[in-house]
């Protein structure tokens, strides 16, 4: 178990959502914080909304996870801010709802862009000054479809599917290094994620889910998410019943689980 007080902790999607509260509740426990996401307004409300002993030393790296190439660049900004970075929350992401026929490849190299390659070139570029401190966290926001694809998501799961894979082997080359991994498998959480999902075109859906609107408060979700930062959790699930009977299923009942998801319409 770590403590979170004075552990220097960069979150990606901090301006909403779950990001944003996790923002507010590692604040509380004393976390110095770096803040990113596109919207430096949203980020300069989530600073000033946050408290704790380091709330008003909480530092802004506007990031934007789709620019490849800016991205050096912002991991040393957000290095320079403390001199390192104890723990990398990689939560920014994007999510989709068309089907494979209807998608077009540039959606699905977007998305990809986003979900898969974004996290882990940060992962990548904050590795050596772990490595030299013998010490760090990569926290990574994946989805309960990290586990289960289901219709309408085919490039989510797919960008999700390879975190796993990635973060897997990562976990067991730095693990002689003190430098945890911890996937998250959040299943339906209560957020904007389904009103900024794209469609096929690339557009987005602009309404929410309904199993969305009914899922998991983003603080409630934040909350489990710090626990397992603290306990220095390897993967952990959580959400509703459906989800998490979903994962059983696909993992015990594959052939079972095919029929069910098969049913499903959203």
């Amino acid at each position: 178990m770590i403590q979170i007080q004075d552990k220097i902790i960069w979150i990606t999607g901090a301006s909403s959502g779950i990001g944003e509260e996790m923002a507010y509740q590692l604040a509380d426990r004393g976390a110095k914080l770096i803040l990113s996401s596109r919207r430096k307004e949203e980020l300069e409300r989530v600073k000033k909304a946050c408290k704790g002993m380091y709330a008003d030393q909480i530092k802004i790296v506007i990031l934007d996870l789709s620019d490849a190439d800016s991205l050096a660049q912002k991991a040393d900004e957000a290095l320079s801010q403390y001199g390192y970075i104890d723990i990398l929350i990689n939560n920014g992401g994007i999510s989709q709802r068309a089907t494979v026929l209807d998608t077009n490849m540039e959606v699905y190299r977007k998305i990809m862009e986003v979900d898969f390659f974004a996290p882990i070139q940060l992962s990548k570029l904050v590795l050596p000054s772990m490595i030299k401190r013998k010490f760090g966290q990569h926290v990574v926001i994946t989805s309960a479809t990290g586990i289960i694809s289901t219709p309408l998501r085919s490039a989510y799961a797919a960008a999700k599917h390879a975190l796993h894979g990635f973060y897997d082997a990562l976990h067991a080359e730095v693990y002689d290094d003190n430098i945890q991994v911890t996937l998250i498998c959040p299943g339906f959480i209560n957020t904007n994620v389904s009103y900024n999902a794209l469609t096929g075109s690339g557009q987005a859906q602009g309404k929410h889910d309904k199993e969305i609107s009914k899922g998991l408060s983003p603080q409630k979700a934040a909350n489990k998410i710090v626990k397992a930062i603290e306990l220095r959790k390897e993967e952990v699930y959580f959400g509703g019943m459906k989800e998490m009977t979903a994962i059983r299923l696909k993992r015990f009942f594959p052939s079972l689980f095919a029929k069910a998801l098969r049913k499903q319409s959203d």
